[in-house]
């Protein structure tokens, strides 16, 4: 058998990417927001970053902070492939039989990127994913995993996405990794999946989290 893919995944760094220490391993997973204002010359400066660590793969998808890309796809997604980078929108990646899949879809709340409605508006992103996904990356939780915001008042709400929950439970990735909501961090196994919510930063928009290593065995080699 072959040595596993060792997967480092980081989340919610907003611009502040350099303040993090990677560990080694196979492929770089970054879960989204990866710029604090959404700029070109943030997108730009993170790619410089993100595209020379040393890894083989370097995967990732946007996040609701990243205006940029949602307004000039191509020319994000140009810039990402000149810095060494894989940038997954509604797309997917293959690395040594591994079936990597990501979005950056969350739902709705005010007027953040890649926000869509609830029913046939978000469902049409979930509906991409395929059947065969080993690895999903996304920039939001689905409902009722790792998506608790404690709001102003003390209580507690759950900001998932059902409609990403559904799919989920049709597709059965055996790891879905994601960020978002930054007081969610954590693990969870249910149903044969393993939920990673990997944010780096803390509800104070502070980097406080290491990144999270998961090792994940490869299929044949493509």
């Amino acid at each position: 058998m072959p040595d596993p893919l060792v997967i480092v995944c980081i989340s919610d760094t907003h611009g502040e990417h350099e303040r993090v220490a990677l560990p080694a391993g196979d492929v770089l997973v970054h879960a989204g927001d990866v710029t604090a204002h959404g700029t070109e010359r943030d997108w730009r400066r993170f790619l410089d970053w993100f595209g020379s660590r040393d890894f083989a793969h370097r995967l990732f998808v946007a996040g609701n902070h990243d205006t940029f890309p949602e307004r000039a796809p191509e020319r994000a997604a140009e810039l990402a492939r000149e810095a060494g980078a894989t940038w997954l929108n509604d797309s997917g990646h293959r690395i040594d039989g591994v079936r990597f899949w990501g979005s950056p879809i969350t739902p709705r709340f005010l007027d953040w990127s890649f926000m869509r409605e609830p029913g046939p508006d978000i469902e049409r992103h979930w509906a991409l994913i395929p059947d065969d996904t080993d690895v999903l990356i996304t920039h939001g939780p689905p409902v009722d995993v790792l998506d608790e915001v404690e709001r102003p008042d003390g209580t507690r709400e759950r900001t998932g996405c059902p409609s990403l929950a559904a799919r989920i439970e049709q597709v059965h990735p055996a790891l879905h990794v994601f960020g978002h909501i930054h007081e969610g961090r954590g693990r969870l196994e249910r149903g044969g999946t393993t939920y990673l919510n990997v944010s780096t930063m803390d509800s104070g928009y502070r980097i406080a989290h290491s990144p999270v290593v998961v090792e994940h065995p490869r299929g044949e080699i493509a």
